[in-house]
């Protein structure tokens, strides 16, 4: 038997076109929203969806646009699964708390593996985030020049 990934068609790339997906567990909310700050040249040009409080915290503190799913318990990282395979997402950056067992862990592990199946960057991490995010910018030439 033969395994394929699936790679769902995407049309023209355009500058700015970028969509990112932002999620992180609550003990990473701080985190995520640092890291938002840090990197807010690069995500300004770029479509950003979040998980519900993740995407309000990133708002409330920083000066950018993110449209906000359902709490990811509630769901939300399940649409973002949803968007990902619709081929909307260009990108997930999901910050999880790897020392805790999550109630909502089949979800997340849904949506990891359907970043897996489309062929999606995912990470895990603030390390692993900054070269997925500084590679996709440089790649679609979304760098600015404060980067």
């Amino acid at each position: 038997m033969e395994h394929k990934t699936v790679t769902t068609p995407k049309g023209k790339r355009r500058k700015g076109n970028t969509t990112v997906a932002l999620i992180a567990h609550d003990a990473k909310k701080v985190d995520i929203v640092m890291f938002a700050s840090e990197h807010f040249d690069l995500l300004k040009g770029c479509q950003l969806i979040a998980t519900g409080s993740t995407g309000e915290n990133i708002m409330k503190n920083t000066e950018l646009d993110v449209k906000c799913m359902l709490a990811g318990p509630n769901g939300g990282d399940l649409q973002i699964g949803g968007l990902i395979a619709s081929g909307e997402v260009d990108l997930v950056i999901f910050l999880r708390d790897p020392l805790f067992a999550q109630p909502h862990d089949p979800d997340i592990s849904a949506l990891m593996r359907v970043c897996d199946v489309h062929n999606i960057p995912l990470a895990t991490n603030p390390a692993s985030a900054r070269l997925l995010l500084h590679s996709i910018a440089k790649q679609l030439d979304i760098l600015t020049p404060a980067s």
